[in-house]
């Protein structure tokens, strides 16, 4: 694109300098045949740094147009700079070295063909200097650049084998946990059998929170979640899931018996729990659950009355992996914002006095 650029600047200088437009035309096509090849050619099938053999052809055709214009070089200096820059952000620093001849060479040669004064010539003393500089800062920022991005790559791979590791083999025990709970069941009545309903409850509870680890892996990688939508009644639906909320929790629900939700049971629930959980364990009681409708959605807020949080850190409370204190929450919140987005609704912090509220909307059954 670089060189491409150069072709088409030296036909539009045709404009400016209708004197020299067949050197112009000769130029300009010198540097179009070098894109059109450099377009075309299969450097997949080449060496890494074959590419590099371009940088070398563009020095040529610089050293052509000063030629052509008498030694003037007062266009093809900047573009010497851009086709090192262009080298620093692709290549390593010994291609960069090793262009320090040619590249020297394509500015000199023409002025001394063309008798230019010993003033001139000693731009170079300042042209070259600056450009092997130049390319050299963008060499070690690209280099850092790159290997940051390898080292995020190592970790982003590490931590989907944790995930996955850790879905699939909390599964499997846990099943087994769930049938030999289910023959006890049986054979129990009274209170131990309450006991039992209860442990098969959060037994269930976990094996989702094994699949929702699972799909949210598939979100990272695909961009997407499926959903089993359905209409439910609010209120029953919130119930249900503080089931799985300790007894002694304090946590008043305000929901009409009326409305009716349009969302997945399962994330909805998990949405739910997360937003319960880090309300008891970050605010102070009580917790007030309530979902309200306005303009096509409808709006789950979880509101601790505990300190609140500041200003500066609520923008920031559901992406993920953020810092784990009183002062913020992990990737409980992240999740949520997720489960939220597939929803097509949104999550976010809003202040209350005293305490925050963890707002989730959800499309109405009624929107669009």
């Amino acid at each position: 694109m670089l060189i491409l650029v150069a072709g088409l600047l030296a036909l539009l200088g045709i404009l400016n300098d209708p004197g020299h437009a067949g050197r112009l035309v000769t130029v300009a096509g010198c540097d179009l045949a070098l894109a059109a090849a450099a377009l075309l050619f299969p450097w997949r099938r080449t060496g890494r740094h074959a590419p590099a053999l371009l940088g070398l052809a563009g020095f040529a055709v610089i050293g052509l147009s000063t030629w052509s214009f008498g030694g003037i070089a007062a266009g093809t200096g900047p573009f010497l700079v851009l086709l090192y820059a262009w080298a620093a952000l692709h290549f390593p620093r010994w291609i960069l070295l090793a262009y320090l001849a040619p590249a020297t060479a394509a500015y000199l040669v023409p002025l001394i063909l063309t008798r230019q004064p010993d003033m001139v010539l000693g731009s170079a003393a300042i042209l070259m200097p600056i450009a092997l500089a130049v390319a050299l800062l963008i060499e070690a920022q690209a280099r850092y650049l790159r290997d940051e991005r390898e080292r995020l790559a190592r970790i982003e791979q590490w931590r989907t084998a944790m995930v996955n590791t850790l879905a699939h083999d909390v599964r499997s025990p846990l099943t087994n946990v769930e049938g030999v709970l289910e023959l006890l069941k049986d054979t129990a009545d009274g209170r131990t059998g309450r006991l039992l309903d209860a442990a098969l409850r959060q037994t269930a509870r976990i094996l989702r929170l094994a699949d929702g680890l699972l799909d949210l892996q598939r979100i990272d990688s695909s961009g997407h979640l499926r959903l089993d939508r359905e209409t439910h009644p609010a209120r029953k639906l919130v119930l249900e899931a503080l089931t799985y909320v300790r007894a002694d929790a304090e946590v008043r629900v305000e929901i009409d018996e009326d409305l009716a939700i349009h969302v997945d049971k399962q994330r909805f629930e998990q949405i739910l729990l997360n937003l319960i959980t880090n309300a008891l364990r970050y605010g102070e009681p009580p917790v007030v659950v309530s979902i309200t409708r306005d303009a096509g959605f409808d709006r789950l807020e979880v509101r601790d009355h505990g300190p609140g949080v500041p200003d500066s850190l609520r923008a920031n409370l559901f992406g993920q992996f953020a810092v784990g204190s009183k002062e913020g929450v992990g990737l409980g919140l992240w999740i949520v914002r997720q489960l939220a987005t597939a929803h097509g609704g949104r999550a976010v912090a809003e202040a209350r006095d005293p305490g925050v509220a963890m707002v989730v909307t959800f499309p109405s059954p009624t929107a669009g």
